[in-house]
């Protein structure tokens, strides 16, 4: 019989976790430093990574996390601009979003925020010509979500790239690699655990946007059913 892949394992581990009674992990502060913590914390990671990489909003997609994992009172994301911050244009940009070197380029930082937590760090260089007056108005104005003022022009996004930047298992934690030793102390998560690098396009085929989005520890909060 061949060793169990990866895909096997992981299969395994998410048929196993579907089996736990949700009280498990009902009302838990954080995320216990064992195995199960780890793997519940795993398939967590590993689900909102996928969400995101399917859906052409993150901030819609962070609504529905939020509304999902009780994260708020109210499940809305707010975009709170970081006034005063500026950074140049990656490298390649320009090329990435078919722009000469004359083209004009607003800087947009944001924290994409559900209740008091913030989920996501974004970074967002955006073309204003290829936006609408009104569009671009908001953008100056409020501290509206990017992906919900540009939703009118049905966009969608390609990844360019997507990182996990921590993993609560080790690589090849399904075929024999050596676990962490459990701990009665809560996991700990580091700041970022994901970031995400992709270009908003239009349905014509021509990008308007690029975004940087790193994905804070407070996406993994434990599910909290109660008040």
């Amino acid at each position: 019989m061949s060793p169990p892949t990866k895909r096997n394992g992981a299969i395994v581990l998410l048929a196993w976790l579907c089996a736990l009674p949700v009280v498990a992990r009902e009302f838990a502060p954080s995320w216990p430093d064992t195995l199960l913590g780890r793997t519940q914390a795993l398939a967590e990671l590993q689900t909102l990574n996928a969400d995101l990489l399917s859906h052409p909003s993150a901030t819609l997609t962070l609504e529905r996390w939020c509304s999902s994992h009780h994260l708020a009172a109210e499940a809305k994301i707010v975009a709170h601009r970081v006034h005063g911050a500026d950074k140049p244009l990656p490298e390649g940009a320009r090329a990435q979003l078919g722009i000469g070197p004359d083209e004009p380029v607003r800087y947009r930082r944001v924290q994409l925020a559900c209740g008091d937590m913030v989920l996501s760090d974004a970074d967002n260089w955006y073309v204003p010509a290829r936006l609408t007056a009104a569009m671009n108005r908001q953008l100056d104005s409020s501290d509206m979500p990017f992906g919900k003022v540009v939703q009118p022009l049905h966009f969608r996004r390609q990844t360019l790239s997507a990182d996990v930047l921590w993993s609560p298992l080790p690589s090849g934690w399904d075929s024999g690699a050596a676990l962490p030793p459990p701990s009665d102390k809560p996991l700990i998560i580091p700041a970022h655990v994901l970031q995400h690098r992709a270009l908003l396009v239009t349905q014509d085929n021509q990008p308007f946007s690029l975004v940087i989005e790193s994905y804070t520890a407070n996406v993994l909060r434990p599910v909290h059913a109660g008040p």
